[in-house]
């Protein structure tokens, strides 16, 4: 009687399989998003022009800064979300097609604006290398040590 208890009738088993092989093949789609990040703070949109590769679907974390709520709305892309103040939210976009979708911030359409541009991948990459510096030319600049550095008397 206690096995019986304890052992989940043979339909529960299968159901059980089957959302574990979801789960596991659906987990490594998931985690091959990229994300990006919009900010809100004084009701600015930043950056104003987010670059994004076309004919990939992409996470869009939303960022708001500022303490009143705001709705990120694309009617290009049909997409809404509201954000509450000081928090987050997250949109989902594409696969688009290579061009320019605007946005705007519903409750401050005036200053809340921007543009997602979906460009071709070869150009998206491309994009990406001129912004992020290869790391052989970032230099660092360290400040000079006070107990080594000699003074000059140019009196």
């Amino acid at each position: 009687m206690l096995q019986r208890l304890i052992t989940p009738h043979p339909r529960l088993r299968s159901i059980n399989r089957l959302l574990w092989a979801l789960w596991l093949f659906a987990t490594p789609c998931m985690a091959e998003l990229r994300q990006f990040d919009l900010t809100l703070q004084h009701h600015l949109f930043s950056p104003s022009t987010l670059y994004i590769p076309a004919g990939e679907k992409v996470r869009i974390r939303l960022i708001n800064l500022d303490d009143s709520p705001e709705e990120f709305e694309s009617f290009a892309l049909n997409r809404e979300k509201v954000v509450l103040g000081q928090s987050e939210a997250v949109v989902f976009i594409g696969p688009v097609k290579p061009g320019e979708y605007a946005f705007s911030g519903e409750y401050n359409p005036d200053t809340a604006r921007g543009m997602i541009v979906a460009l071709p991948p070869e150009q998206f990459a491309q994009k990406q290398a001129a912004i992020t510096p290869a790391s052989s030319e970032v230099k660092t600049a360290t400040p000079p040590d006070p107990l080594t550095s000699e003074v000059s008397d140019a009196d």
